[in-house]
């Protein structure tokens, strides 16, 4: 058996590394700033025989906000809340709103039809239908050896 040496300023350094990371994850939170913080919309996915309904929460935007890209094999949204401008000057102390733009990709589990997509946007949940494709064929193909 060997003999290992204990080191106790290993162990703190590795725990003063792991406290580091951790600070500078919440950093942006302390000073009352959100820099580098993104907004990623929740999404719900339920998949039937026919098609995929795929629902994305974006409160506070209009639909003219958002950009829809649909593949078939996936679903890329983009947007931005922007932030209101008012004239009056009111002494702001917090805000836990978040502003900018935002990007979600979402891989679909099956291929759908893209030019068949449906979307409805309603009290800040964008909903999307989008039908599967049939099922591409397995093609048997002889494979000569030599």
């Amino acid at each position: 058996m060997a003999i290992v040496r204990f080191s106790p300023w290993r162990e703190i350094d590795s725990l003063q590394k792991e406290m580091n990371r951790v600070f500078d994850n919440f950093a942006p939170y302390l000073n009352g700033e959100e820099k580098g913080i993104v907004f990623t919309p929740a999404a719900e996915m339920e998949e039937n025989h026919e098609a995929i309904e795929l629902k994305l929460e974006i409160p506070g935007l209009e639909a003219k906000d958002v950009d829809v890209q649909v593949t078939a094999e996936a679903v890329a949204i983009k947007g931005e809340r922007r932030q209101e401008v008012k004239t009056e000057e009111k002494a702001l102390t917090r805000s836990e709103f978040r502003y900018g733009a935002f990007q979600r990709i979402i891989s679909l589990p099956a291929r759908v039809k893209n030019d068949e997509v449906k979307a409805e946007y309603q009290d800040g949940i964008l909903h999307l239908h989008l039908p599967k494709a049939e099922a591409e064929k397995n093609k048997v193909v002889k494979v000569n050896i030599g």
